[in-house]
């Protein structure tokens, strides 16, 4: 899902970086200082909004079926039960990151959001949705949006490229994941 965007990176953090106006030097190359944009995409998934949010929720099952997460765990929840903030360790071979996202969320799942609560060791920043619509006919659009802020200098056209693919692997297993699970005793019912 979101996470993977460290695991395109590269291969290891730069020795050392200087920030001069808005641009960030680095190996005598420039990169633009603020290198965090929105990217969105969506996709059609053959299960209603509740199942969808049910596994996007299920925090602890995250490492079952996303390629990189290697732990989830909920530090604190809300009354209701639903998570405030998660712990995630992500393990690509040489690229490896732990955070903690804090989550709010749509009084009827519909949408599902988060921010990054301290920078880590890829990541300045991350703030990202997933927004669920009903088509009314037992499947849902997922729509994923994500920002993230690199701890390390990436060209504009590599970032734009791998946040491409963790936007299409994440929608892809969140699918293949839902999809795979029967549907719950709510079904459809959900408005």
């Amino acid at each position: 899902m979101v996470l993977r965007l460290t695991f395109m990176v590269g291969v290891g953090a730069p020795r050392s970086t200087a920030t001069t106006g808005s641009y960030t030097r680095c190996g005598g190359l420039r990169y633009p200082a603020r290198m965090a944009e929105s990217s969105t995409q969506s996709i059609v998934v053959g299960a209603p909004v509740a199942q969808v949010a049910e596994v996007i929720c299920d925090f602890a099952r995250y490492p079952e079926w996303t390629g990189a997460v290697r732990s989830a765990e909920v530090l604190q929840e809300y009354e209701d039960g639903y998570a405030s903030q998660v712990r995630f360790v992500l393990d690509a071979g040489p690229v490896r990151d732990e955070y903690v996202l804090a989550y709010e969320y749509a009084e009827d799942l519909s949408r599902i959001e988060w921010r990054l609560v301290v920078p880590s060791a890829m990541q300045r920043a991350q703030t990202g949705s997933y927004d669920i619509a009903d088509n009314e006919d037992g499947t849902c659009v997922v729509t994923y949006t994500l920002e993230v802020e690199l701890s390390i200098p990436m060209l504009g056209m590599f970032r734009r490229k791998a946040e491409k693919m963790i936007m299409d692997t994440a929608l892809k297993e969140l699918k293949r994941r839902v999809e795979s699970q029967p549907a719950g005793p709510e079904g459809g019912g959900d408005e």
